[in-house]
């Protein structure tokens, strides 16, 4: 039997598109290894989206041969669209596959390699990840994206919904729905065929106990989908934002059409809409043109806010976008910056757990040694637990006992 292995690197959107790599290749009779060095075949979805994701998809591609010298290397994802010909001096590398041919990857792989009747079903992931939307119409000064994804596109509902009834069926409890721009889903469709409609239909399906959703971009977050999204208890209390930044100047140097008064009050419906809901938000730090004041007001923004973790970024300069060709911030102070704010949401993320010990919340688990598991519950908080009857993808209630630095400690209820 033919084994894989499969390492995503960048947003949920890559992970969701890996997932269904697994479930299909499993199901022509390939079989997952977690272990790269006993893969036959390696499958890499790359990133472009910083000049570190690049340094680590080039860092795993030199490692790949190291660890397995008769692997064959199939590269996807936006790296590849970037950077085709860099690509030719590593010569484990048998595909590459650019984003316009990753939904018909595996087909003709396994038309090239041979199907088998006999199915494999390792587990992959925890939780079924799906991908509804891809690709941007926007031109955010700092971004890549739109041309290494190309526009914005919706996957057919009914699609959708096969698949989740399909991971339902194969044990999922929990689904992720992710999408480059989530909230936009079905804008080319009537108005009733929208995000909000999408989860509905989603949420009937019997057996699904949980969604998670991916980044939520505040600028198309509409009245309607905000109280769809507070409202459902289906929907995980647990709320990304795109943020970028607090600072108004540089949110317009950003191009995004959008003021951090406006992010405030999104932010502030979410908390008193979901009180336990775990919120947080991707920061861009050092963008050209960012000074002192600026960073200060993005630091007050997040200190005041009822923002509970960050993902900080160090602006990177993406060729070909418009940014890229300003004035940069001095990589000292970018730094010292990323770090100021790293901290704070370190801060505020201890805070948030310690209000919950004590506190009984439901998780799905993760992850599996022995009787020891890892939990992650409905509003983001991973929980280390001693004692565990349960397996990989069972819903459970964990109460949460502990909390020391970046650690989480708890216990199941039986």
């Amino acid at each position: 039997m033919i084994s894989f292995s499969i390492q995503s690197f960048g947003c949920r959107v890559n992970q969701a598109e890996a997932f269904t790599w697994a479930e299909e290749l499993q199901k022509n009779g390939l079989k997952f290894e977690r272990d790269i060095g006993q893969s036959d075949l390696v499958f890499i979805n790359t990133c472009t989206v910083t000049s570190r994701a690049d340094r680590d998809v080039r860092n795993f591609l030199r490692r790949v041969p190291r660890l397995n010298p008769h692997t064959r290397i199939v590269v996807a994802g936006c790296f590849v669209e970037r950077a085709q010909k860099e690509l030719q001096k590593y010569p484990q590398i048998w595909k590459v596959v650019p984003n316009h041919e990753k939904s018909s990857m595996t087909e003709k792989i396994l038309t090239e390699l041979g199907k088998s009747k006999c199915v494999s079903s390792h587990l992959f992931r925890s939780r079924a990840f799906i991908k509804i939307q891809d690709g941007c119409d926007f031109n955010c000064t700092f971004c890549i994206v739109p041309s290494v994804r190309g526009k914005s596109r919706s996957v057919p509902r009914e699609k959708i919904l096969d698949k989740v009834k399909n991971a339902v069926f194969r044990g999922y409890k929990e689904v992720a729905l992710t999408g480059v721009h989530l909230c936009l889903y079905g804008r080319a469709l009537p108005p009733e065929r929208g995000l909000v409609n999408l989860l509905e239909e989603i949420e009937l399906i019997e057996g699904l106990e949980k969604i998670r959703l991916g980044s939520l971009d505040p600028r198309f977050l509409t009245p309607g989908l905000i109280g769809h999204l507070l409202a459902s208890p289906k929907i995980c209390s647990h709320f990304h934002f795109s943020l970028q930044h607090g600072s108004d100047r540089i949110i317009r140097r950003m191009g995004r059409k959008i003021d951090a008064d406006r992010y405030r009050k999104i932010l502030a419906e979410f908390r008193k809409g979901r009180p336990d809901a775990a919120l947080g938000a991707d920061i861009i730090m050092g963008f050209p043109g960012e000074k002192e004041e600026d960073f200060k007001a993005t630091f007050d923004f997040v200190e005041k806010s009822p923002l509970d973790y960050l993902h900080v970024f160090s602006y990177s300069p993406r060729p070909g976008t418009p940014a890229a060709e300003w004035s940069g911030v001095k990589s000292e102070i970018k730094k010292q910056r990323a770090v100021n704010l790293r901290k704070l949401s370190a801060r505020k993320w201890l805070d948030f757990r310690s209000r919950f010990i004590g506190e009984i919340c439901p998780a799905v688990v993760i992850e599996k040694s022995g009787l020891k598991a890892r939990v992650l519950t409905s509003n983001y908080i991973d929980v280390a637990v001693s004692q565990s009857q349960a397996d990989v993808r069972d819903t459970v209630k964990v109460e949460i006992k502990a909390v020391a630095g970046k650690k989480t400690y708890g216990s199941f209820l039986s």
